[in-house]
């Protein structure tokens, strides 16, 4: 079963039916911590985490006139909150959307970074890429806080380097997956300082500056993992729970990307269940 949606241009484009999107979702979103979270919140996090992947496809997979299917997907996006929404998927999140009160600038710059991914396939700078990210990653966590009811300026701001720095760690992991699909997120001036060519990012192994250069970028998101970290200690319940499995399982895998010596191309480096689990209870804890 499918799904479709309509562009403006009249072309349709097929998506996967929307429980897949949302088990999809769901796999790569919920920490071990997150199995404690109970039914009915994961229930609300999984209506995030779907509209999250279902704009990712829309952007990254789908055949045809992309920017038209964005187009199109955030006026479908807008009656979630003005009427009654045509796709599934957003059909789905509108009860989420009307019990947790969540807000709508969150999704919509969800679906600008989508957009954005259309015309930029490089950044020259960090601070052009944490833009990026501010996009890309910062929404969902300011969505999820939400979704706890714990939603505040000074818990956003801590949410927002977490959320940046979990997206910086799947970018340097899948540094060579990224490349093959014409994309680089490793910086053009990081590349210049470290005197990697971005040709290297598609080799079968990562050269010794191209580790240097990945070693330097870990310690970038652990920076900023870190600083993000004191909002575990300012939720409780369920929310510190969950907050607690994101600070972990990041931690966890950057250990797990040094511990591959920063080759993150002859194998992506994931952390283990285990190794997220006691990260986890480190984060939980407060250390």
């Amino acid at each position: 079963m499918t799904a479709t949606v309509r562009a403006s241009t009249g072309a349709d484009a097929r998506l996967p039916d929307e429980s897949a999107i949302l088990s999809l979702a769901a796999r790569e979103n919920f920490s071990v911590a997150s199995l404690l979270l109970g039914r009915a919140t994961r229930a609300h996090l999984t209506a995030v985490y779907g509209f999250a992947r279902l704009v990712d496809q829309l952007g990254d997979e789908v055949h045809g006139d992309r920017l038209a299917l964005l187009d199109e997907f955030e006026r479908d996006l807008h009656r979630v909150f003005d009427g009654e929404p045509q796709q599934p998927l957003l059909q789905g999140l509108a009860p989420t959307v009307r019990a947790c009160r969540l807000p709508r600038e969150p999704f919509l710059r969800l679906i600008e970074a989508n957009r954005r991914d259309q015309h930029t396939s490089v950044y020259g700078t960090f601070d052009e890429l944490l833009e990026y990210c501010d996009l890309s990653a910062n929404p969902v966590g300011e969505l999820v806080l939400h979704v706890f009811g714990a939603a505040t300026p000074d818990r956003i701001e801590l949410s927002d380097r977490v959320c940046t720095a979990l997206q910086l760690v799947e970018h340097w992991q899948d540094v060579g997956e990224d490349f093959r699909r014409g994309r680089i997120y490793l910086p053009a001036e990081d590349l210049g300082r470290f005197s990697v060519d971005p040709d290297e990012l598609g080799a079968r192994e990562a050269s010794g500056p191209l580790r240097e250069l990945l070693q330097f970028q870990v310690a970038r998101a652990r920076g900023l993992l870190d600083e993000g970290a004191p909002l575990v200690g300012q939720l409780r319940g369920r929310a510190r729970i969950a907050v607690a499995g994101y600070v972990g399982g990041g931690r966890a895998a950057l250990d797990t990307i040094a511990d591959a010596n920063y080759d993150v191309l002859s194998r992506t480096p994931r952390a283990s269940r285990a190794r997220r689990l006691r990260a986890t209870l480190g984060a939980f804890g407060g250390s």
